[in-house]
């Protein structure tokens, strides 16, 4: 889950792997690091965000034309400036950066103690490197050499990249498991974790495949595979604009996405759904749509936000196409031994791509026969990759730790996959079909309606923002947006939050209710309205602060409501991509008023790819 930035060519390395380090600092902040080659190896590292080594090299030699950079998400070894990337070898000779983990690590640490190798840090990565470079010395091989032999001991994910004082004119990298791109300049190089730190540079890039070596110099890239057999490098063209990884005025770049929701959601249907002829043009899914409308199952594969996203999905998927829907979080499914028959489908929904135990999930399954269908944000990521076909949601980069504009696109993309296949199969009506196509094309205008109510929402997080817990009720459709809002509160704020369905509140959680505990209802106008007013009732005699997120005109809930927020009215299929924006205004103008770092908060990372 950490960041990785490296550059080699005729500019100076530091400016250019700092810039990059704060562009991918959302993967990781608890240290950060630099190593330079210029006649010497020299290694500046920190604990803390990117600006706290930026100070400590303040006034320090830092001229070179070669470098590699890292910010990190603690793993093995806790935060410090000692287990802070990049690591040095025994000799001083190697520096390397590293995201992933290694599984086999204090086997090999044992292995190079005995030859008397001594630990400056509590971290794997440093013993890989060690590793790599005892082999480099007992083989009298290249560095290249010495990397190949290593990684075929290796257990675990990693992207490395090493650069060796004895060899100042090249950069040497490879991949299993976390990504790796490379961009192609003009007589130099761009690696980086993602193509955020890149784009500034060059739109031309190689992403790196799993067993892939890359030997890079300034005016040449060679991959190789773990046979030493040269791989031709696919260049692709990244579809991105620098200003989609800038704040552009806004305080926070959560608050920016949460703003750019109404220009995701419609670039997802942009080109796919024609409401008015009433097509869904999706060609990743109708080369498998015969395969989907006869699965007997559908399994949904995620974690956080994008697993909430198949909850509601799981709804929308039987309410429409009528085919049994499994969600699995993907962590426990790849550990489990679950049934997968040939022909059953796997939607793996991940926003960066490169979730690792979704990635694992999905290879497992694809194992086993079963199709596999990826519903992701960034282009040419992992999962994109191994997925027999799938849909790109088109939100654009999230730079934001808490994901926002990725879930409703999420939500965009899964409703039109079950529109297209429930009106394929004969499951939904054509006049349903009009209605919800025509609903859907909709929404982005009524999300920028829904979005001109921040102003009372921010003065709302005042009056909550000391509570130390918070219930959110939904049910039907709304009851996965219950359980994303109080995820969103919890990752913001750091206040307790539990969502459940409205009907589970007497079962026990009804019991933390008093005069103190906020309680968020989503109470849109849908088929369970009428229960929920009656869960709202059993909490207001409990003498509970009832939230209620409705519609207009619905006055049963104001009467019993503390406070409302209105949304646009919608059907209910569709009302979570409308109601769960509220539920991120609350939690960031919560965090913003608790002076909390809302973009990055404590102890998480953007794109989880170690277990």
């Amino acid at each position: 889950m950490c960041g990785i930035v490296a550059y080699i060519g005729p500019r100076e390395a530091y400016p250019v792997i700092l810039k990059g380090l704060k562009r991918l600092e959302y993967r990781g902040y608890d240290s950060a690091g630099v190593a330079l080659l210029n006649s010497g190896l020299k290694v500046f590292k920190k604990k803390g965000k990117v600006a706290e080594l930026e100070e400590n090299t303040i006034g320090k030699d830092l001229h070179a034309h070669i470098g590699i950079g890292h910010t990190r998400w603690a793993t093995h070894g806790e935060p410090n400036d000692r287990n802070a990337h990049p690591h040095s070898s025994n000799s001083g000779k190697l520096a390397m950066i590293h995201n992933g983990i290694i599984e086999n690590y204090a086997q090999l640490k044992q292995e190079l103690v005995r030859k008397g190798y001594h630990f400056k840090s509590d971290t794997d990565t440093e013993v890989l490197l060690n590793f790599i470079e005892d082999i480099k010395i007992n083989n009298k091989c290249p560095l290249e050499e010495a990397v190949r032999i290593a990684l075929k001991r290796i257990v675990g994910a990693y992207v490395i990249v090493l650069i060796d004082q004895d060899n100042p004119d090249t950069l040497i990298a490879a991949r299993k498991g976390s990504p790796l791109v490379i961009g192609i300049g003009k007589n130099e190089h761009f690696l980086a974790s993602d193509a955020s730190p890149i784009i500034e540079y060059t739109k031309e890039v190689v992403y790196v495949n799993d067993y892939e070596i890359a030997i890079i110099k300034a005016d040449e890239l060679i991959l190789k595979n773990l046979g030493n057999e040269r791989q031709t490098p696919f260049i692709t063209k990244l579809d991105m604009e620098l200003a989609a990884i800038e704040k552009g005025g806004y305080d926070h770049f959560m608050l920016k996405e949460i703003f750019e929701q109404p220009t995701t959601i419609y670039d997802c249907l942009r080109g796919r759904l024609d409401a008015e002829n009433g097509t869904i043009t999706m060609s990743g899914i109708q080369k498998y749509a015969d395969q989907i409308v006869n699965a007997h199952r559908i399994v949904m594969v995620a974690c956080g936000t994008s697993w909430h996203a198949g909850l509601v999905a799981e709804y929308i998927f039987e309410e429409l196409c009528r085919i049994n829907v499994e969600v699995e979080y993907a962590s426990e499914f790849r550990y489990r031994n679950p049934v997968i028959n040939k022909g059953d489908v796997i939607i793996a929904i991940s926003q960066s791509g490169e979730t690792a135990d979704t990635l694992v999930a999905i290879e497992n399954a694809k194992s086993k026969g079963a199709i596999i269908l990826g519903v992701v944000n960034v282009v040419g990521s992992s999962i994109a990759r191994v997925s027999n076909a799938g849909a790109y949601t088109h939100a654009g980069p999230e730079i934001g730790v808490a994901s926002t504009k990725a879930f409703t696109a999420q939500l965009a993309v899964l409703t039109m996959i079950a529109l297209k296949i429930g009106y394929e199969k004969g499951t939904l009506p054509h006049d349903r079909y009009m209605q919800l196509a025509r609903e859907l094309e909709a929404i982005p205008e009524k999300v920028t309606a829904l979005l001109q109510q921040h102003e009372h929402i921010k003065q709302l997080a005042e009056k909550y923002r000391d509570a130390r817990d918070f219930l959110y009720l939904g049910r039907g459709y709304n009851f996965p947006v219950a359980l994303e809002g109080a995820l969103k509160l919890k990752e913001i704020s750091y206040i307790h939050a539990e969502g459940y369905p409205a009907a589970e509140m007497k079962h026990g959680p009804i019991a933390l209710v008093d005069e103190t505990l906020p309680v968020v209802f989503i109470a849109t106008k849908d088929s369970y309205h009428e229960k929920v007013i009656s869960n709202m009732q059993e909490i207001k005699a409990r003498k509970g602060k009832v939230i209620a997120v409705i519609n207009e005109g619905d006055e049963q809930s104001i009467k019993l409501a503390d406070d409302v927020i209105i949304v646009p009215e919608a059907d209910e299929i569709l009302l979570p991509m409308l109601s769960v924006i509220p539920l991120q205004l609350l939690a960031y103008y919560i965090g913003v008023s608790k002076e909390l770092d809302v973009d990055k908060p404590r102890n998480l990372a953007k794109s989880v790819t170690v277990e």
